[in-house]
């Protein structure tokens, strides 16, 4: 199973009834991705780790577990609306609920298709 596919099946019980996931990605807040891989262990106490779901409705931000790929809780619910991107570089800065989140380019592709479903 995918990794998408996986993160869509692990958010679904933390949604609200009927809110179907378009889109969903890793991130991360907290230390800088190049500060944190600099460092090591050292920051990696540092890092919060959060799964980004764009469903039909809402932006949801989940907070994860140490691994990120296991959400445990719904942290902010955003209007569909809102614009998550854009992105660029290895690491992308992205500001969600008032929260600063790093977000690798492997889901730059998601980022740009759930903000062209906003434009769109």
């Amino acid at each position: 199973m995918a990794l998408r596919d996986k993160l869509t099946e692990r958010v679904a019980p933390l949604l609200q009834p009927g809110e179907q996931v378009r889109h969903v990605f890793l991130a991360q807040a907290g230390a800088n991705p190049w500060l944190g891989n600099s460092f090591g262990l050292l920051l990696q106490g540092m890092v919060k780790r959060r799964v980004v779901a764009v469903t039909d409705q809402n932006v949801v931000v989940l907070g994860a577990t140490f691994n990120g790929t296991k959400p445990t809780q719904v942290l902010h619910r955003l209007p569909r609306a809102t614009p998550i991107g854009p992105t660029k570089g290895i690491w992308s800065r992205i500001q969600l609920g008032g929260d600063t989140m790093w977000v690798h380019a492997k889901f730059r592709k998601e980022i740009a298709a759930a903000d062209a479903g906003v434009a769109g």
